[in-house]
């Protein structure tokens, strides 16, 4: 078990250590740590691009959330093909790591993104319905208020509630609510930004 495990920390880690934001980004001539808020994560590449190169950007921003979203989707789906008897803990292992790598990425400087893609893409995997909660909560804050952040911590708030009152299974649920925890408190200089009004938001630009 121990080495199964070792395993999936491994693929898991590097998985998630792909740096697919900073690599879109660099095929913008663009180092995504020297602009905006300086992190690889998908909102910042989207906003960056779309400033600089409109629409085309903005789809390249969304490709790295997709991206990253499938780095956590293959970190916890691949050892189910194995069959083990210790497959949920391998799950759990590799999307654990999974965000770690995304995080403190080894191919960047251990500089990384804030893991709420890799997050949500990981735990469709696990927990289908309690990710489809989050999600519509994340795009339901993020329309009224235009803040990524804030639809972030409020999603990383539904999920875990979701997975316990779900009634799933219990070490899921627990990963879900260790998740939520490592997504908040990854976003501690935004909730500093919400709470002086100085956080950037996406404005919908109007016809002129």
């Amino acid at each position: 078990m121990i080495s199964a495990l070792l395993l999936a920390a491994v693929v898991g880690y590097l998985l998630g250590a792909l740096p697919f934001g900073w690599l879109i980004a660099r095929k913008f001539g663009i180092n995504i740590f020297e602009h905006g808020s300086k992190n690889p994560g998908a909102t910042n590449v989207k906003r960056v691009l779309g400033e600089k190169f409109g629409k085309k950007g903005k789809r390249a921003g969304d490709l790295a959330f997709v991206l990253d979203a499938l780095k956590g989707s293959a970190a916890s789906g691949w050892p189910v093909l194995l069959h083990g008897t210790c497959t949920w803990q391998m799950q759990i292992t590799g999307l654990v790591f999974a965000l770690i790598g995304h995080s403190f990425s080894c191919w960047t400087r251990f500089k990384g993104g804030k893991g709420v893609a890799t997050s949500a893409g990981g735990l469709f995997v696990l927990l289908p319905f309690p990710t489809l909660f989050a999600l519509v909560a994340w795009n339901t804050v993020f329309q009224v208020s235009r803040y990524v952040s804030l639809a972030s911590i409020v999603a990383a708030f539904v999920l875990p509630a979701a997975a316990w009152v779900l009634d799933g299974p219990v070490a899921f649920a627990v990963l879900a609510t260790v998740l939520g925890v490592f997504v908040i408190l990854r976003h501690r200089a935004n909730i500093t930004r919400l709470c002086n009004g100085t956080e950037n938001k996406f404005v919908k630009k109007t016809a002129v």
